[in-house]
């Protein structure tokens, strides 16, 4: 059995906090939802604050005491911080190491003489697709965060030209393939075969990151043409360096974390015992803190200290790598904090009940669920493990490659329209420094892009195999 995650368990078993009905219950999200967007857009309010009252106006509307309500939401901010915003931290480090030494820019140089200008989109969703294999999707874009920025600075492209096909890479790998979490999951439930289930996901993914990456950041850069915002490029802190690392080091660097979670997620696949020796290790060297924290302290040697850095210069360089990611910290934070509150108001069990009624193809229907549940709650994992467990009964008759293609519904399903409730949507926003409106026509459409060419390829592929 693939492991799941503590938050998925929990996101899986939560009582709900209300015991509102669905009416109230919906009523309620719109009003959360609604009073965020207004606080940002309309009164120009902080995310972070706007995000807290949004998920006491949610509560409150819903019906749930207020304890209970901000006990929700801090267990949110609390969840997200300690794991997303953790990897936030370290790829801020890792970031700021790589631009001090000289080898972001040895990245991006060797990537500007090899692709040309037409090529980079096209360079850039193959390396995000490449990266995001094995890793989790915020470890994703804090590893290429510094590659994305630079490469738009340096090469005077539009961010969103750059950026979306990055985005688009790691998205569909995130909701398409295993062994990401949110797949082995609905391969656990569904009881689907991994291998087929993955060669489907391949043959959906590449269409699928084509048209929301490359095609689409055509359309995004018209609609948002915006320059990387100054405070998120990797700066150097000086200008005296002497040399600079290789670039077969520095890229060997930045995939290292990637390396130890590919291996962890092939070890789990192969070996496939909990108690073995062999996967517990793997089990937390490929862990992404882990992982992460290894690319760190190997950079400090083979970035800093081979771009000539003395202790004190690394110190310093790790220490003002933090300040700047602060206000990001806190409004991930918060928008974790506000999914939590949903979740346990119980909008995805209001969601699976209604959903029961529904009469329609099951692939169609296992999409349909995921999708609203993903709108509701702004959580891929919830979507899915939820969907994926309502539908699972309906593929005991099913063939090898239709219970695939069950699992790829639902992934697809599971990404459709990043909103104010994701704390996906938070971190895209700030790095890129977009505004809400920005970031819906740009970031969410092209998560919306993904789950629509996916569900079309998972309908056209069940009519052949």
């Amino acid at each position: 059995m693939p492991h799941l995650s503590a938050e998925m368990l929990a996101a899986d078993a939560t009582t709900p906090i209300t015991t509102a009905g669905h009416a109230q219950l919906g009523i309620a999200v719109l009003a959360g939802i609604a009073v965020i967007v207004l606080l940002i857009t309309k009164f120009k309010l902080h995310a972070f604050l706007s995000l807290i009252i949004g998920s006491l106006v949610l509560g409150a509307v819903a019906g749930a005491p207020l304890d209970k309500a901000i006990a929700s939401f801090s267990t949110g901010l609390g969840t997200t911080v300690a794991g997303t915003g953790v990897l936030i931290a370290l790829g801020a480090v890792l970031g700021k190491l790589l631009a001090d030494s000289g080898g972001a820019d040895q990245i991006v140089d060797t990537i500007l003489a090899k692709a040309g200008r037409r090529a980079m989109p096209w360079a850039m969703v193959l390396i995000a697709g490449i990266i995001g294999l094995p890793i989790f999707f915020e470890v994703g874009i804090v590893l290429l965060i510094p590659v994305v920025l630079l490469v738009a600075k340096r090469g005077n492209f539009s961010l969103m030209r750059i950026g979306i096909p990055a985005l688009a890479g790691l998205s569909v790998m995130h909701g398409l393939i295993p062994p990401h979490p949110g797949p082995l999951a609905a391969i656990d439930a569904v009881k689907a075969n991994l291998g087929v289930t993955l060669a489907l996901g391949v043959v959906i993914a590449i269409p699928a990151a084509i048209i929301a990456g490359p095609l689409f950041s055509r359309y995004a850069a018209r609609w948002v043409d915006i320059a990387p915002p100054e405070k998120m490029i990797p700066q150097r802190t000086s200008d005296d360096l002497q040399k600079r690392p290789g670039f077969g080091i520095t890229v060997a660097t930045v995939l290292l974390p990637v390396v130890m979670m590919l291996a962890k997620a092939l070890v789990d696949v192969v070996v496939d015992n909990p108690a073995h020796t062999v996967q517990r290790i793997f089990d937390v060297v490929g862990s992404p803190l882990i992982a992460l924290l290894t690319a760190v302290v190997v950079a400090m040697f083979t970035l800093g200290r081979a771009a000539g850095f003395t202790r004190g210069r690394i110190a310093s360089t790790v220490e003002s790598s933090l300040g700047p990611i602060a206000g990001v910290l806190l409004i991930v934070g918060a928008g974790g904090g506000f999914k939590q509150t949903l979740v346990d108001s119980g909008v995805g069990q209001m969601i699976l009940e209604i959903s029961k009624d529904w009469n329609i193809s099951t692939l169609l229907l296992a999409w349909l669920i995921a999708v609203t549940i993903r709108l509701a709650t702004g959580s891929a994992t919830v979507a899915t493990i939820s969907a994926a467990g309502l539908v699972a009964p309906l593929a005991a008759d099913m063939s090898t490659t239709h219970s695939a293609l069950l699992v790829l519904a639902v992934g697809a399903g599971s990404l459709f329209f990043s909103h104010v409730n994701d704390a996906g949507f938070w971190m895209v926003k700030e790095y890129f420094g977009m505004d809400v409106g920005q970031t819906l026509k740009t970031w969410s459409v092209m998560e919306t892009l993904i789950s629509v060419v996916g569900i079309v390829g998972v309908l056209l592929l069940s009519l052949v195999v």
